[in-house]
C-alpha cells in the first residue's frame, strides 16, 4: 500500500518469524465482517443476546478484545464466552484485549482460538476478505514487542497491493468515554500513524463499553475527509455498558446499547450498520469510499 518501511527492531532473522495468514483471491467479492469487543462476563451483561444476533449474520466475526472477563482464564473462556459466542469460533478472527493479559502471556486466549488468532504469542496477523486487507493487531504490546509489531505492520502494508484496508485492535485512539480523558497509549498512537500513512480506511476498537462512530481523521485528531481513518468503538458485545462522559471532536454517533457492528466490504467502498441486540434493528448506518495514502 506504500513504499516506505521501518527498520526491524529484532534483526532480520527474528523478523522472519512474523508470518501472515495466507492471502486468498477474490477482488470482486463482497465480504462481511461483523462483531464487537468487551463480551463475556459470567452472570452479568448480554453476551448471550449478542451471540444470538450473530446466528443470523453471515461472514467473518471479528472480536476486538476483552473477550472473557475478568482475567481471560481458560475457565472463563469455557464457562462465560463459549456458551455465548463459542459456536461461532470457526469463523472468528480475534484480537486480544487487556483482560486477556490477566492470564500470563494471554495463554488461554491463544489456546482457545488456536490458529485463528494468528501466530501463537504474538496477537497480530493479517488476512484478506474479498478486495480488502484486514489487520488484527495487538494494542497491549510494550518495549521490543511493540517495535516488532510496528515493523511487521510497515512491511505488510508496503508489500500489499490492496486498495482497501481495515484494522481492529482493542484500545481506541479517541473516545468520548472515561478512557478518552487519559493521554493516548504510545502503541495506539504508533499504530494510527502507520495505518494513516499507508491509506488504511477503517479502524475498529472497543475498551469503552458503548458504540461510537467518528468521522475520518488524522492521528492527531484533525478532520480529514479525503484520507482520514474512520474509527468505530464497539465495546458492546455483552459486558455491562457504560456512558460517555463528554463528546469529543469528530464524534458523529454514540449509543450505549448492546449490539454488533456489521461492515459490508465492497471492492472500492464499505457500508456499516450497527445492529442492536434487542431486535436486530439497524441503529446506525452509512457508507464510505476506499482511499489511497495522503
Amino acid at each position: 500500500m506504500r513504499a516506505g518501511v521501518i527498520a526491524c527492531a529484532l534483526g532480520a532473522a527474528a523478523c522472519g518469524a512474523f508470518v501472515s495468514s495466507p492471502s486468498a483471491p477474490g477482488a470482486d467479492e463482497v465480504a462481511v465482517l461483523v462483531g464487537a469487543g468487551d463480551i463475556a462476563v459470567c452472570g452479568a451483561g448480554e453476551s448471550t443476546a449478542t451471540g444470538r444476533l450473530l446466528d443470523n449474520q453471515p461472514g467473518t466475526i471479528f472480536v476486538a478484545g476483552d473477550i472473557a472477563y475478568p482475567d481471560g482464564t481458560a475457565a472463563q473462556f469455557r464457562e462465560c464466552y463459549e456458551p455465548a459466542w463459542g459456536r461461532h469460533k470457526d469463523r472468528t478472527r480475534p484480537a486480544p484485549g487487556n483482560h486477556e493479559y490477566g492470564s500470563p502471556g494471554a495463554a488461554p486466549y491463544f489456546s482457545y482460538f488456536g490458529s485463528n488468532a494468528g501466530p501463537a504469542g504474538l496477537g497480530y496477523y493479517r488476512y484478506r476478505k474479498g478486495a480488502w486487507l484486514v489487520f488484527s493487531l495487538n494494542s497491549n504490546t510494550e518495549g521490543i514487542e511493540r517495535w516488532a509489531q510496528l515493523d511487521w505492520l510497515g512491511r505488510e502494508l508496503a508489500a500489499q497491493s490492496s486498495a482497501c484496508a481495515v484494522a481492529y485492535f482493542h484500545h481506541p485512539r479517541f473516545s468520548s468515554g472515561s478512557h478518552g480523558t487519559a493521554p493516548p497509549m504510545a502503541v495506539v498512537s504508533d499504530l494510527w500513524r502507520e495505518l494513516y500513512s499507508a491509506g488504511v480506511d477503517v479502524v475498529i476498537s472497543a475498551h469503552e463499553h458503548f458504540y461510537e462512530r467518528f468521522g475520518p481523521q488524522t492521528p492527531d485528531g484533525t478532520s480529514d475527509v479525503h484520507f482520514g481513518l474512520r474509527q468505530f468503538i464497539v465495546g458492546t458485545g455483552g459486558a455491562p455498558l457504560t456512558q460517555p462522559v463528554r463528546r469529543v471532536a469528530n464524534s458523529e454517533a454514540v449509543l450505549s446499547v448492546f449490539g454488533v457492528l456489521r461492515l459490508t466490504l465492497e471492492p472500492q467502498s464499505y457500508r456499516w450498520e450497527f445492529l442492536g441486540s434487542d431486535s436486530g434493528a439497524v441503529l446506525d448506518s452509512g457508507a464510505g469510499p476506499c482511499h489511497g495514502p495522503p
